[in-house]
């Protein structure tokens, strides 16, 4: 089993590399924070190397924030080491 995980992350890498640039981050996302957090969050936008992502609360914020740096370290494995920042947002509040 353990094989095929490593080949599907492969192909999965492997299609990131090859996606736009502005898309690669914003796509990546639940593969970056994991199933959990990606079931909570929503990865919007990437622009000027920042990869903007919706969160449900200001608690989720926080908690993200301090992972920012794990994140956009897998992020830039699979998306050609453009994400600069990650930018976590709660809609409809002033961040």
């Amino acid at each position: 089993m353990e094989h095929a995980r490593a080949g599907l992350q492969r192909i999965v890498m492997d299609a990131l590399r090859k996606a736009p640039v502005n898309e690669a981050p914003v796509l990546a996302w639940p593969l970056a924070c994991g199933p959990t957090v990606a079931s909570r969050t929503r990865a919007v936008a990437f622009h000027d190397g920042v990869l903007s992502v919706e969160v449900p609360d200001r608690a989720w914020k926080t908690q993200l924030g301090e992972l920012a740096p794990q994140y956009r370290s897998v992020l830039n494995q699979a998306a050609k080491g453009s994400v600069l920042r990650i930018e976590f947002v709660v809609p409809g509040k002033k961040n």
